[in-house]
């Protein structure tokens, strides 16, 4: 049985109580602990931000090493975003205008991952901003039409898989078009914010709370002579990234035949089985299509949520291999695939795909 709900208001203790309660599903006895916290003089911000957050961050470590499946991690979520939502209730609504202005914060698109950017939007509120949440996936047009409506101090965008970078890239540009500055944060952009520096984001921050002490001290509107175009990465100009990009399905389909060839069990494969490596291929080509539009390290995040979910390190290194002789005309994607081979561990590890 899930714990109690309880009133202490200890971050560690309640922390190990709300992880009972959203893995066991139960969404009644989490919104309770969370907002009887707060009746008992908890920070709200803290309880946000050092307490579901945390959480939702067990969550996806639990997901990423194959401990909880799709969808007990999309339960949770949904659990997390309602006590959110639970707390947001509680703010006493302003009586006169808002002192700071206005601020807008989104997903780029195809972010579908929002908790982090709702936990900022919600901090940000508490803080005197007047936010407009967009939420998840938020297309770049439609990003330009409403900045063109509400006209914000600042935009603030996020996003957590490195795969979003390219759009992140073209948010940006768009939206320092109008000369609003744009913040961006999330784990896509690396732990040090380096892939923030090379879209040329405005600002970058680690965390909500970060974002939050920095929009305070004002975000420096961009330059209305800054040139964005190839030359911003040019090392794009070798079209790798566009052709890799542009030929995904071509490739996932090539690759797949070519391992139906060198990789006896495969042919026994099932249905799903077959579907999930198919999957897999998609999610390798993703990321190296990445790697050569901003230079990340593109095997380390995927190779580590592979092998947890049952692909070998020799079906990898296979499946790297393919592709490598796919794209053999492309030297920098050859460069990255020949760095992953090498990163791979020596002694596979032999566990089945289910």
């Amino acid at each position: 049985m899930t714990a109690g709900a309880g009133t202490g208001t200890d971050p560690t203790a309640l922390s190990a109580r709300l992880w009972a309660a959203v893995i066991d599903r139960d969404e009644s006895a989490a919104v309770r602990m969370v907002t009887a916290a707060a009746d008992a003089g908890a920070d709200e911000e803290a309880l946000l931000l050092d307490v579901v957050a945390g959480v939702q961050q067990r969550v996806g470590a639990e997901w990423a090493a194959d401990r909880i499946s799709v969808a007990e991690e999309h339960a949770a979520s949904a659990i997390t975003d309602r006590i959110v939502a639970a707390l947001a209730h509680r703010r006493p609504v302003p009586s006169g205008p808002h002192e700071r202005g206005r601020i807008t914060v989104a997903c780029v698109d195809g972010e579908w991952h929002f908790l982090p950017a709702r936990l900022l939007a919600e901090v940000l509120v508490r803080r005197g901003w007047r936010v407009d949440f967009l939420g998840a996936h938020t297309p770049t047009p439609h990003l330009v039409a409403h900045v063109h409506r509400a006209n914000p101090v600042a935009v603030l965008l996020s996003a957590s898989i490195p795969t979003h970078l390219p759009a992140a890239h073209k948010a940006v540009t768009a939206v320092q078009s109008l000369g609003v500055p744009v913040m961006v944060g999330g784990a896509a952009f690396g732990p040090d914010g380096r892939y923030a520096r090379l879209v040329q984001a405005d600002g970058w921050a680690p965390d909500a709370r970060t974002a939050a002490d920095r929009l305070a001290r004002g975000v420096t509107p961009p330059r209305t002579d800054r040139r964005h175009g190839i030359h911003d990465l040019s090392h794009l100009a070798d079209q790798e990234y566009t052709l890799v990009k542009g030929s995904r399905t071509t490739l996932v389909r090539s690759c797949l035949s070519d391992l139906d060839e060198r990789l006896p069990a495969m042919r026994s494969y099932t249905p799903a089985q077959r579907e999930r490596t198919a999957e897999d291929l998609a999610h390798i080509v993703d990321f190296l299509a990445t790697a050569l539009y901003v230079f990340t390290t593109f095997t380390t995040w995927s190779a580590g949520i592979l092998t947890a979910r049952g692909v070998p390190a020799h079906s990898l290194r296979l499946g790297l291999g393919v592709l490598a002789e796919r794209l053999h005309d492309f030297p920098r994607a050859l460069t990255f695939l020949r760095t992953a081979l090498d990163a791979l561990p020596a002694t596979p590890a032999h566990r089945e795909r289910r």
